[in-house]
């Protein structure tokens, strides 16, 4: 393994907190919308690794429709399936599907991993046996389509 994913796997495996009530979830992706133009890499687990950051126009609106899905499909009055790094300046946040939760607070011996991340450290390959659903394939293919 070379030094970058060394850098990656350790920030992905690092600690995390939980942004844990809606209210807290928006507060958090206005500070995210501040850093738009970060170098943030958006990764569907799933789907190819991403080689290049995104543009801070493509960061605001994969941060509407992430948000828009996570209250759409999450049916929970508490947000409780993005997690962060830091919540005031991020490096790698994990969104995980509402679809696809298991346990996603790292009770099991294997968590499922999320289903979007985002990071500033240039991302690698995590494997997932639950390939993307046809659905989450649409719509992410959606939200590129220009």
């Amino acid at each position: 393994m070379n030094n970058n994913n060394d850098i990656f796997y350790t920030a992905f495996r690092g600690t995390f907190t939980s942004l844990l009530s809606w209210r807290q979830l928006d507060e958090f992706w206005d500070v995210v919308r501040r850093q738009a133009d970060a170098g943030w890499y958006i990764y569907a687990i799933g789907a190819p690794v991403p080689t290049q950051s995104s543009s801070a126009d493509d960061v605001k609106k994969f941060l509407v429709e992430i948000n828009t899905l996570l209250h759409n499909e999450h049916y929970a009055d508490y947000c409780g399936i993005v997690y962060t790094n830091h919540k005031e300046t991020p490096t790698v946040i994990k969104i995980f599907d509402p679809n696809h939760l298991g346990a996603s607070c790292g009770v099991s011996n294997s968590p499922p991993l999320p289903g979007w991340i985002l990071t500033r450290v240039p991302p690698q390959v995590l494997e997932t046996k639950r390939p993307l659903s046809a659905d989450r394939q649409r719509w992410w293919q959606a939200l590129w389509a220009h």
